[in-house]
């Protein structure tokens, strides 16, 4: 009995120990994923492209298109550095930027997506669009703080928050019957993604996608493939899975977009 109670409390302890770890080492993660609001800030720098008040470009090498103007993302974007572009993995992924240094700053952090990529950015660097640059400045200050061209910030990851929105997966034009690729937009938590399967209908076997580019993701079967399409997501950061299942229906088309009913918590 004396040797399971010292069992039981040798577990309880490690499991303390381990939360203890991770507060103290700054990963601002829950159980299953990432916070809601920063704790653990690093320094960038931080520019910005584009029209002052616009979305930087139209898209960028994510491949999301004239969406990024649009609300949800709202012009709230910026193109990441090597470091936090990871050859397009990190698309989606969701970051707070404040700064505290100009006098026209707010100090208050202010949530953006990556988008795009800034290939000759140090690492790590945003290239913010003009309305996400503008948005960290005092109210009726934003040009005051553009003015500045670059910037040193704070910046941290956090969650990605789509009130409303499920997943979604826009099929790239060139898609046929023998070649899918698609966009995948919206993704709460994480925000990022490591791998995607789809499951033609019937079928029992998942098939593994290739990344294309940026958030595009692509299976090139050689031989046709038999839809509807179940697709299964699996984050980047914690490595959730999600199915999406029977989402891209059958007599699907090229660049139509489909929403599936599910997202992550």
């Amino acid at each position: 009995m004396a040797a399971l109670f010292i069992s039981f409390f040798t577990l309880v302890s490690l499991l303390v120990f381990l939360s203890f770890s991770e507060f103290c080492n700054g990963v601002s993660v829950k159980r299953y994923g990432l916070t809601r609001t920063g704790s653990h800030w690093s320094p960038a720098g931080a520019t910005w492209y584009g029209s002052r008040d616009g979305a930087g470009s139209t898209g960028g090498a994510c491949g999301y298109g004239e969406a990024v103007a649009a609300a949800p993302f709202s012009s709230l974007i910026a193109s990441g550095s090597p470091s936090i572009f990871m050859s397009g993995k990190g698309c989606g992924t969701c970051y707070q930027v404040t700064c505290t240094e100009n006098k026209a700053c707010s100090k208050k952090p202010v949530t953006v997506v990556i988008t795009d990529e800034c290939p000759g950015c140090e690492s790590p660097h945003f290239d913010l669009s003009g309305t996400a640059f503008g948005a960290m400045a005092l109210p009726g200050r934003a040009a005051e703080l553009q003015d500045a061209g670059r910037l040193e910030i704070q910046y941290a990851r956090v969650a990605c928050e789509y009130p409303g929105k499920t997943l979604t997966f826009r099929v790239d034009s060139g898609s046929n019957p023998e070649y899918f690729s698609v966009v995948v937009e919206f993704e709460d938590g994480d925000g990022d993604l490591s791998r995607l399967d789809l499951k033609e209908a019937s079928a029992e076997e998942w098939r593994a996608m290739e990344q294309s580019w940026g958030a595009d993701w692509k299976l090139n079967a050689g031989s046709e493939l038999k839809p509807p399409f179940s697709i299964r997501l699996t984050t980047g950061y914690s490595g959730q899975t999600l199915v999406a299942n029977n989402v891209i229906p059958a007599g699907w088309k090229p660049g139509a977009t489909y929403r599936s009913l599910v997202n992550y918590d």
